[in-house]
């Protein structure tokens, strides 16, 4: 028993090493710091709960005597989307096979390549619709340009890394019988990137609905437009019936790109 006793039990947590400590503290300040300049005030919360409770009633019931103007703008909404979509898949097929590392014609390229899609990726939305908006003009069309890019961002990225992950055995195979590099590319390596492909495409077009909503507060086109116009003249019963109607198409599209998705897995299996 003593023996026992006279060994040291193990402790129960590691001891931090003195770097994981000055770290944690830092996120710490940092995080501290970051409240104090989000301007968080509970007080001001508080007060504003009034405000919050007086245009959430006004929101009740819907208004529905614009009903038909506002379903033509989500329909517009949803070809934005699905346009911006499609086109930005087409363009972001080759940039990805550019940017692949077993494809890519030269490190340069790959790393141009990637730099120009992760510049695309970082520049906002909104910055993306009010460049277009002043270069084209306002309406979807400039709203259908910024989800291009959008896409090429979102997409593009993840295209490259399916393509690198792909078994490279067909690909070799019909290189050795002379194939050349397009058509092992072609018939090859998309066709077995095919399924993560069509899988990204589907979570870029619920990406793209999404943000073809908030598009329309800087005259894109689309619902938001709507939006933009309801809360600015205080009509927040239609408000609330345009938030219905994003919410229905952003539940739909959710639900056929789900059942594509189960679909594919199926079909794999």
């Amino acid at each position: 028993m003593n023996d026992l006793t006279a060994q040291k039990l193990p402790s129960r947590f590691d001891k931090p090493h003195a770097s994981s400590v000055l770290m944690f503290a830092a996120f710490v300040a940092f995080f501290a710091w970051s409240v104090a300049a989000a301007g968080i005030s509970v007080p001001e919360l508080l007060e504003g709960l009034p405000n919050m409770a007086k245009i959430a009633s006004e929101m009740v019931p819907p208004a529905t005597d614009r009903v038909v103007p506002m379903m033509n703008s989500v329909l517009v909404t949803f070809q934005m989307a699905l346009v911006g979509t499609v086109a930005g898949i087409v363009i972001s097929i080759p940039l990805a096979i550019l940017a692949a590392n077993n494809y890519t014609p030269h490190p340069l390229v790959r790393t141009a390549i990637r730099s120009l899609v992760s510049f695309i990726r970082t520049v906002p939305d909104l910055a993306w619709a009010l460049f277009f908006v002043a270069s084209v003009g306002l309406g979807p069309f400039a709203g259908t340009l910024t989800l291009v890019m959008d896409t090429v961002g979102f997409c593009a990225r993840f295209f490259a890394e399916a393509i690198e992950e792909v078994d490279e055995g067909p690909a070799e195979a019909l290189t050795a019988l002379g194939a050349s590099k397009v058509s092992v590319i072609v018939c090859a390596t998309l066709p077995m990137a095919m399924p993560s492909l069509i899988n990204t495409s589907l979570f870029g077009l619920e990406k793209a609905v999404r943000s073809s909503v908030v598009l329309g507060l800087v005259g894109a086109g689309g619902i938001g437009a709507e939006l933009a116009t309801s809360m600015e003249m205080f009509r927040y019963d239609q408000a609330a019936t345009i938030v219905l109607m994003i919410f229905a198409l952003v539940v739909v599209v959710e639900m056929l790109s789900s059942r594509a998705r189960n679909a594919l897995i199926q079909k794999r299996s």
